[in-house]
């Protein structure tokens, strides 16, 4: 066999609902090209379960060149697999060796429910930044440039959080299944822009409200958020958005207070 040519076991969960309690199923895969991508890994092996008969695994991608994140799974535990700052679209078979066995599952979170396969719900996600992430002004011909001045420092943490493609995958890594990552990241990118002054406490009160709603689950610090998440997130967008929830909480209270006294 060429050196370029492996063999390899796939321990598959398959589900065929909501409901479905599902299962692993074992798949045996060969002569896989160590050049291939791990999506176009699972085509050759849909392609063969087709024309045996079999229903196809069902995955979740789109761009496959890791800018959207649904590509997303769990690769012998790891969200998006073993190689860092990497989406599963985006890993390619070489990381593997003949005779591996690879167990792939869904992301796993109870705010993700499993539509299929290895596909899973993500609309939480869409609803949370529905609740908030956004600016609500009038937007007009397109500004200049430097109308509107930011610090260096500032557009680059900006950036940086906003580098989040809402992939999921620090929900699937965090043993809380907390959101927080993704939901500071997506509050940070706003907060520390001069656009996103006006409804800067708001917006952390109400995207927060939806995440609870959605019952995602409450960070404790594992920090697994950070090590999964393909474009390195930092944990700091967490400590900003809780000092940004503390501010917003104390400011909602005093204007509860006022209104009750006037």
């Amino acid at each position: 066999m060429s050196e370029k040519l492996i063999n390899i076991t796939l321990k598959v969960w398959r589900q065929k609902n909501t409901k479905d309690v599902g299962c692993f199923v074992t798949y045996e895969a060969k002569d896989v090209s160590i050049d291939m991508s791990f999506l176009e890994m699972l085509d050759v092996v849909n392609e063969d379960l087709i024309l045996k008969g079999e229903e196809p695994i069902t995955t979740d991608n789109d761009c496959r060149e890791g800018i959207c994140g649904q590509c997303g799974l769990v690769i012998n535990g790891r969200p998006h697999g073993p190689r860092e700052r990497t989406t599963t679209c985006q890993l390619h078979m070489r990381s593997f060796k003949t005779g591996d066995v690879i167990t792939i599952e869904p992301f796993r979170a109870k705010a993700f429910p499993i539509l299929k396969d290895l596909m899973v719900d993500r609309s939480a996600f869409d609803r949370i930044i529905a609740a908030g992430g956004f600016i609500t002004a009038p937007t007009g011909s397109a500004p200049d440039a430097n109308s509107t001045p930011v610090p260096k420092k500032c557009s680059d943490l900006a950036f940086d959080a906003a580098a989040c493609i809402g992939c999921g995958a620090c929900v699937a890594a965090c043993p809380n299944a907390s959101a927080m990552l993704f939901v500071s990241a997506k509050i940070s990118q706003l907060a520390l822009l001069p656009q996103g002054q006006p409804e800067r406490y708001t917006r952390v009160r109400d995207m927060i409200a939806q995440m609870d709603a959605e019952e995602f689950g409450t960070c404790t610090n594992y920090g697994e958020c950070e090590a999964a998440c393909p474009k390195g997130v930092s944990l700091e967008n967490i400590a900003r958005m809780n000092r940004d929830f503390i501010k917003a909480s104390l400011t909602y209270r005093s204007e509860v207070a006022a209104g009750g006294a006037g």
